[in-house]
């Protein structure tokens, strides 16, 4: 997958990264995220975020379980957070006038937290070990041994059962691993499955648990419209 060229090279990654606590969000390298931001810490982040190298991590809060979907402010700003997240560099950035910001992060590099740091203006900051991500800066593709069949396949019953849309044509076109990161990212997963597909090692790994993800999911719904 083609990196973001204006993006920071691993030596020059940073020290300190600001991280944005998202449950179910996911960010991966090569990877691109369109954010709403509106709540006054987030903008804050941005606002510093802008300066160069423009990085924000996206990183999963753990929150107890039964309530990984919710959102509040309680829940999420001060909840503990998955050792691993991806940053992202602020590609495109428009003010939205009412006070509020639209943001198109691009997936660059993996990231483990060593430490977190005093917050600033409301937002929470880390000190970010890169040293086990290199790798995420080299193009990465899939073996021969990909299952693309299977995957679309499995996908079609997902989200025929789901009740999800999707553009076919654009799914059967997409090279293999924009399609694995992109549906990764998109499909409405449990935030546990998310830190698995964000953690994998490499792309075939990756393509391996989205595919167990996906049919584990339809077995569940199948299983489900039976006892109804």
């Amino acid at each position: 997958m083609i990196r973001d060229p204006f993006g920071p090279g691993f030596a020059e990654l940073p020290d300190e990264l600001p991280i944005f606590p998202l449950p179910g969000a996911l960010l991966l390298p090569g990877g691109s995220l369109p954010l709403n931001i509106f709540e006054p810490r987030y903008l804050a982040m941005v606002r510093d975020a802008l300066a160069w190298p423009r990085l924000i991590g996206m990183i999963q809060p753990r929150l107890p379980a039964g309530r990984e979907d919710e959102d509040s402010d309680e829940d999420v700003g001060a909840a503990p957070v998955y050792q691993i997240g991806c940053a992202g560099r602020i590609k495109a950035f428009q003010e939205n006038g009412d006070g509020r910001c639209q943001i198109t992060l691009s997936g660059l590099v993996r990231f483990r937290v060593s430490e977190e740091l005093q917050g600033h203006d409301g937002y929470r900051r880390i000190r970010p070990d890169w040293s086990a991500f290199k790798e995420d800066f080299s193009p990465q593709s899939l073996s021969q041994d990909f299952e693309r069949d299977r995957l679309q396949t499995i996908l079609q019953d997902y989200f025929q059962l789901t009740g999800l849309s999707a553009d076919w044509s654009s799914i059967e076109a997409a090279p293999g691993e924009r399609l694995v990161t992109s549906l990764s990212m998109i499909c409405p997963f449990d935030p546990r499955e998310k830190q698995a597909l964000l953690e994998a090692p490499d792309m075939d790994k990756r393509a391996e648990i989205l595919i167990t993800i996906l049919e584990m999911a339809v077995m569940e719904a199948r299983a489900g419209a039976r006892q109804h």
